[in-house]
């Protein structure tokens, strides 16, 4: 039995033509690091890479900075679900911001088990009603269960006002008019 081939001495010819037909696949580069990081997996291969890690939605028409920031996200996200946190972190990783306040931290409080949730926006973000479902259906699986929120929402853009000035010189000449 040589160090390659693992079959048995009493391996039958069927087993052996399976092994030879295999053997070639061993050479065959698989680039496992690559395709377990959010950063470095091909596009096409994220939503699998999704499935893996247990994300509780996927969508196609997310941007791809959305899509690596979720997977990036999903194990911190799963290990605090059901807490502040875990809302926070979940709308972080749709490129938005989120202001969050429980009902002990209202004057006067608030109904207990009831938060306030002030989502803004990201510029880069979509703002299509789907994109915003999206994000509040994460909200609704991240959330403890008992409780319930109100949201506002949104949109953080930013800009820049230029201000031109143009010089321009004029010559006057003095126009001397007589009858004639």
């Amino acid at each position: 039995m040589s160090d390659e081939n693992l079959l048995p001495n009493n391996a039958t010819p069927q087993e052996q033509a399976i092994e030879a037909s295999t053997a070639r696949l061993a050479g065959v580069p698989v680039p496992i690091r690559d395709l377990w990081n959010p950063d470095t997996c091909p596009v096409d291969l994220l939503p699998y890479l999704a499935w893996a890690l247990s994300l509780d939605a996927w969508k196609p028409y997310w941007p791809e900075s959305v899509k690596r920031q979720r997977i990036r996200d999903a194990i911190a996200i799963q290990r605090k679900k059901g807490t502040a946190q875990s809302v926070r972190s979940a709308v972080a990783a749709f490129g938005s911001s989120v202001a969050l306040r429980e009902w002990w931290q209202k004057t006067p409080k608030g109904d207990p088990h009831t938060f306030e949730v002030t989502l803004t926006l990201g510029a880069n973000a979509p703002g299509d009603g789907d994109f915003q479902a999206d994000i509040i259906n994460e909200i609704n699986r991240t959330k403890p269960v008992r409780s319930h929120f109100t949201l506002t929402a949104g949109l953080s853009a930013s800009g820049g006002v230029g201000v031109q000035g143009v010089a321009r010189t004029l010559t006057y000449k003095r126009l001397t008019l007589t009858e004639a």
